[in-house]
């Protein structure tokens, strides 16, 4: 067996192209659009800009058995003032010795450029998918979030990784009506001043820059936070005003103050599992006949400043956004990820009646 950095062109399609074949017997797996993955991995990818990666892959008996992504990103040395480097993009045959070589190339980088703490999965950081997949294996992950075989978990405890933090995922059924108390606490923001309005699709760019300001104010206290710079806003925005629905994705101003924001959007994974990772006139057409079938949506953007919270904003929010999931006819809504330990948001989303589905987990390791 071996493992060899990912540094050819070909070697490249190899890493993106692995899922692939690892997951076949996988039925709720959803693959990412190769395309879409070159793109991620390319220069134009504002991430690099603060951040060095490398790609490793395992070969066992002259096939492919593996892969993974050395992190070492200075923006979080600067904002979490702690040596952590970060693995991501793993994947691997149920291998103990694959999966211990391909951590090994990973926390021995890491290592190399100082870090003392290596945790994962983060493809690439806390603002994109991460985490291994702990409980929920019976559905498809929604857009943007990861569907990683049980036995990975098993993997990483055996390699010495220990739990950093649990991620949840919750799930509300539409056809109930929101709570009595979401309605009288947005009534009561709502004779405070705030209102709300959709986002503005034909000035998006200016729009991320409101989402930003909102973001790192409300973030800046999370667990694994690092701001977003212009850069990075404007490129999660071109990805993002494709799928945007102006009446799920809105904004909660104060006298025409950025307060907070709220973004739903729909659970594009459902035309996704049809492309098969293919981008082609073929796949094309089943994307748009497929896209009409979307059904449920995920919260993928949710902030309120600090200054605003408990003031009934988020529920006011809640209720504007929830008008166009039932107009939409949309059936069901993912909040997610929420941090484990985010125990004012877990009671929103209890207020709003959502219910735990999914868990996902973080690990790190001492180096």
């Amino acid at each position: 067996m071996k493992v060899f950095e990912a540094t050819t062109a070909r070697d490249r399609d190899r890493f993106i192209d692995l899922p692939f074949s690892l997951y076949k017997k996988y039925p709720h797996y959803v693959p990412q659009l190769r395309k879409e993955l070159r793109d991620q991995f390319s220069q134009k990818n504002p991430f690099f800009m603060h951040a060095d990666v490398r790609y490793f892959l395992a070969e066992k008996e002259g096939r492919l058995a593996g892969r993974v992504a050395s992190v070492f990103n200075r923006r979080h040395r600067e904002f979490q003032h702690e040596d952590a480097g970060f693995f991501g993009f793993f994947e691997s045959e149920n291998d103990r010795e694959v999966a211990g070589a391909l951590l090994n190339a990973a926390s021995g980088d890491l290592k190399a450029k100082g870090m003392t703490v290596m945790r994962g999965p983060m493809n690439f950081s806390t603002n994109e998918e991460c985490g291994f997949l702990l409980e929920g294996f019976d559905s498809s992950p929604m857009l943007m979030m990861p569907y990683t075989p049980p036995y990975y978990n098993d993997l990483m405890e055996q390699q010495g990784l220990q739990k950093a933090k649990d991620l949840y995922a919750y799930i509300y059924e539409t056809k109930e009506t929101l709570p009595e108390k979401v309605l009288r606490v947005a009534a009561i923001a709502e004779k405070r001043g705030i209102t709300v309005r959709p986002v503005d699709k034909k000035r998006f760019s200016d729009e991320m820059l409101v989402f930003r300001e909102v973001y790192n104010d409300a973030w800046e206290k999370n667990w694994g936070f690092i701001p977003l710079t212009d850069e990075e806003i404007f490129y999660l925005g071109e990805r993002l005003k494709q799928i945007a629905v102006p009446e799920l994705t809105l904004i909660a101003e104060d006298k025409g103050r950025p307060v907070g924001f709220l973004g739903m959007v729909p659970d594009f994974n459902v035309v996704l599992k049809k492309m098969n990772g293919k981008m082609n006139p073929f796949s094309v057409l089943k994307a748009l006949y497929y896209s009409r079938k979307i059904r449920d949506l995920r919260i993928l953007l949710l902030g309120i400043k600090k200054q605003y919270r408990n003031k009934g904003v988020d529920a006011l929010l809640f209720r504007e956004g929830f008008k166009g999931v039932r107009s939409g006819g949309y059936r069901r809504v993912e909040f997610s990820w929420i941090l484990e330990d985010n125990i004012p948001m877990q009671l929103i989303i209890d207020m709003v009646g959502g219910r735990l589905y999914k868990k996902y987990r973080i690990y790190e390791k001492n180096l």
